[in-house]
């Protein structure tokens, strides 16, 4: 089955809106294209810093010749503006935290069965990590990669934050700031297909995933990432002490 391409009207009509904005605010280095699946459906997983990448990961899959269905939480879909540009675009709401969170995860699937290219960020929110690292993810990726045995391509981004950094309120869109995105080979799952969907086999795939995003990452920033990901769950009192910092800032 060919892979859904940018097909639809109302996506087109959005990106004839969004785009020019994007490139008025980006420097774009696009590179990695070339390890997008040409037949068929696909997850593309990016690392999640500021609430911009979500735009210009789906600037890079758009322009690269892909129509993608973002996951994307169900508070979105009801904000005046945003909520009608996410269903006229078809992206997937999920339910967080509750029982309607398999449902995302079915359309999810049901999408990557007709072709879709299906646009997850494995975190399930912004990275806590001080140094905007990607942190330890959720699983529902894994659950839609070994359910569905389509490829996972792992995609890294960085340079959004100079415009709206993590926690800001105020973008700084001028001057045009360079915006980096790659995407690398597919994450090798075919030897957790046949295993039992337990937390092992979920925590083993979401490591490999992250494992590459991280790798690539390294590679834009030309730095070394930290030992171990940072961890919400063992820092619980981490969003509080947050309230009492500005904005990270990046040099």
């Amino acid at each position: 089955m060919p892979i859904a391409r940018p097909e639809s009207r109302l996506y087109r009509l959005v990106a004839l809106v969004v785009r020019p904005l994007m490139f008025s605010m980006c420097r774009y280095e696009w590179s990695g294209s070339e390890n997008f699946p040409t037949d068929g459906g696909f997850i593309a997983a990016a690392n999640h810093a500021t609430e911009l990448d979500a735009l210009t990961f789906v600037h890079y899959l758009f322009d690269h010749g892909v129509e993608p269905r973002v996951l994307a939480k169900r508070g979105l879909f009801d904000a005046p503006v945003v909520g009608g540009v996410l269903r006229a675009t078809n992206m997937i709401p999920v339910d967080r935290g509750s029982k309607a969170a398999a449902a995302s995860l079915e359309r999810a699937g049901r999408e990557l069965g007709e072709g879709a290219c299906v646009a997850v960020f494995p975190e399930g929110t912004l990275t806590r990590d001080p140094d905007l690292w990607p942190m330890e993810p959720k699983t529902g990726l894994a659950r839609i990669a070994l359910a569905s045995r389509l490829p996972v391509v792992p995609v890294a981004q960085w340079g959004a934050t100079e415009i709206l950094p993590r926690y800001g309120k105020l973008p700084r869109p001028f001057p045009r700031k360079r915006v980096q995105t790659t995407a690398g080979p597919p994450v090798d799952l075919s030897d957790l297909y046949d295993r039992p969907l337990d937390a092992a086999t979920l925590r083993e795939a979401m490591d490999r995933v992250m494992d590459a995003i991280t790798a690539q990452l390294a590679t834009l920033r030309d730095e070394v990432p930290p030992e171990h990901r940072f961890d919400l769950r063992k820092h619980p009192d981490y969003e509080a002490r947050q309230m009492h910092y500005p904005p990270v800032e990046r040099p």
